[in-house]
């Protein structure tokens, strides 16, 4: 379990950009706290969402992403190993 802290959603944030993502803050009418824009490397999150579910949301869509160890180092592999083991 990732504890919710600002911290937690900036590594997260970080690992997103170190695969090739941009994540960007918005309103919106958002079904979940966060969506990948069609056919990019674009994440828009719900800007008015709280910690929780900006950080949630974030990690839903990572599970929803396959990514080789060749393209993080290995602190960054291994938080995103120990994110995909986050309960949902």
């Amino acid at each position: 379990m990732v504890s919710i802290t600002q911290y937690n959603l900036d590594k997260i944030e970080n690992l997103l950009e170190e695969l090739g993502y941009k994540v960007r803050y918005e309103k919106g009418n958002f079904k979940t706290g966060a969506c990948v824009i069609q056919n990019s490397k674009v994440i828009v999150v719900n800007k008015f969402s709280n910690l929780e579910i900006k950080i949630n949301s974030l990690i839903q869509l990572i599970k929803e992403f396959e990514f080789l160890k060749e393209d993080l180092d290995e602190k960054q592999w291994a938080f995103y190993k120990s994110l995909l083991k986050t309960n949902d």
